[in-house]
């Protein structure tokens, strides 16, 4: 695979001196077009140690305006990214709508030094690519220009490089025992990365592999790769990109079974009965909490719900048995202009909890398919991709331990009426009341049928949906309260 990098590229300095000028107006004019752009570029620049990544990177910072750049370098992870699942300490530096992020050690870092010092063999290395993949193609179909370019050097030319920058009393210092250590495996190295750049150069997102034996030939050649791949990016955003919600076309019913129908709104509890199960319920819920606290298991929970139907409430009887300082209510509501400037998962993934803490969601990541999808602010083609993603997002948590719980409250439209005129009459519950609750319930049935494909579509073994009986709130308090402890209980077991 490497055969056309060898083969010795150079620029001659004159040349060189005469190029970079140019290059540098185009791409600052597409860097001042892109500030416009509804969408963010991410630059991966990988490739064996010497291959001058550290030099590429200090000139695209000086080549372009850096207040529109930021550089990110990972080492090991911190102690706080550990105890989230792995991708979070990348999410959280994904850059904004016409912004760049320019990567130096990526999430392919981990996975190539993880299989040549054989602590994961091929098959979970197939898997550690699998799930590079999903995240690239995530972040393409939100419509993110993802660059990615490999540096490489023969192991001759490493030597030298690495003897070069020793000898220097200005570089020494970035030879470390670690690239010397390196430059022993070069072989098993370029093994692991062709398989690595093999099966991740895909059509929306292909490797660039690019000669670093001479800087100048690697940087011109970089630098236009970078120009050409944001300027098509941007024509092709502005010929075929859709406007949100373009797609959207009236719900159509087909006559099916609802989950929604099948729950029993009769169930309830008497007074004496819930405040005995109530007390009961919320001193075992402490004592799980405390363990899991000791334990560092972390909990989300999710509360999804038709309004009114007792989400605040049922989050109230938690958070009591809780010591405040181990948990934190997530409310969401609509995305802030930030929010909006970034793949719609980037806000959920900065609350994931530490390990041992709480998070409850009062409304979640399922925005996408419940109101972005009935009101049309997301388009057909996003929300239709949002159940795989969701799944995909639920998948990372769980696998890092996190238990996930994920409740749907459901009352039927008399109640929900009913609680809305309750709520008018009571000066304290009064603000919760507003005309959108109401235009809201003259599209139930756009919301129900959207309700349904949600729990179908990802309602998973390591996930699935809990669904609550909610006409009767102490009938649906103790059932989440329950609930929570039982699978809080059985997590602490295993």
């Amino acid at each position: 695979m490497f055969e056309i990098a060898e083969l010795g590229h150079t620029v001659k300095k004159s040349d060189y001196k005469k190029q970079v000028p140019e290059l540098r107006v185009k791409l600052l004019e597409a860097q001042q077009l892109l500030r416009d752009c509804d969408f963010p570029v991410i630059i991966l620049v990988s490739g064996v140690d010497g291959g001058g990544k550290g030099e590429i990177i200090n000139l695209l910072n000086e080549w372009m305006d850096p207040r529109y750049i930021r550089t990110n370098a990972f080492a090991e992870p911190s102690d706080e990214e550990r105890e989230r699942p792995r991708f979070w300490r990348y999410w959280r530096t994904f850059p904004s709508d016409g912004f760049i992020a320019i990567y130096v050690g990526s999430w392919y870092s981990d996975p190539i030094a993880l299989s040549i010092y054989e602590q994961i063999d091929d098959l979970q290395l197939k898997i550690e690519l699998s799930n590079i993949k999903q995240l690239e193609r995530e972040l393409v179909a939100d419509g993110a220009l993802i660059i990615k370019c490999w540096l490489h050097l023969s192991k001759d030319a490493q030597k030298k490089r690495l003897k070069s920058l020793e000898k220097d009393p200005e570089t020494s210092w970035r030879v470390t025992n670690k690239d010397k250590k390196h430059l022993k495996l070069y072989d098993k190295f370029i093994t692991v990365a062709e398989q690595v750049i093999k099966e991740t150069s895909t059509g929306e997102a292909p490797w660039l592999i690019v000669d670093g034996s001479d800087i100048r030939y690697s940087s011109l050649t970089v630098g236009q790769h970078v120009l050409d791949r944001i300027t098509r990016h941007i024509e092709h955003r502005s010929n075929h990109c859709p406007e949100p919600g373009a797609e959207v076309q009236p719900a159509i019913y087909v006559a099916q079974q609802s989950l929604l129908d099948t729950l029993d709104l009769t169930l309830s509890l008497d007074k004496k009965d819930y405040n005995e199960a109530l007390a009961d319920q919320q001193a075992r819920l402490g004592k799980l909490i405390r363990t899991a606290r000791e334990q560092k298991l972390s909990c989300i929970l999710v509360f999804e719900g038709w309004d009114a139907a007792g989400k605040g409430g049922s989050i109230r009887r938690i958070t009591r048995a809780v010591d405040a300082r181990n948990y934190q209510v997530i409310q969401i509501a609509a995305p802030t202009d930030e929010e909006k400037a970034h793949h719609y998962l980037w806000r959920f993934w900065r609350h994931i909890p530490r390990a041992g803490k709480l998070t409850i969601y009062d409304r979640s990541w399922y925005g996408r398919v419940l109101v972005e999808r009935v009101e049309g602010f997301a388009s057909k083609e996003e929300w239709m991709r949002g159940y795989a993603e969701i799944v995909n997002f639920e998948e990372a948590l769980t696998e890092h331990g996190i238990l996930l719980l994920k409740f749907w409250l459901h009352i039927d439209k008399d109640e929900q009426l009913k609680r809305f005129k309750e709520r008018e009459q009571i000066s304290y519950k009064r603000y919760k009341i507003t005309e959108e609750d109401y235009r809201n319930r003259e599209r139930w049935d756009d919301y129900e049928l959207a309700v349904n494909e949600m729990v179908t579509r990802t309602s998973t073994q390591q996930a699935p949906w809990i669904l609550v009986e909610g006409n009767d709130k102490r009938y649906a308090r103790i059932k989440i309260l329950k609930t929570f402890c039982d699978n809080l209980e059985e997590k602490l077991s295993d």
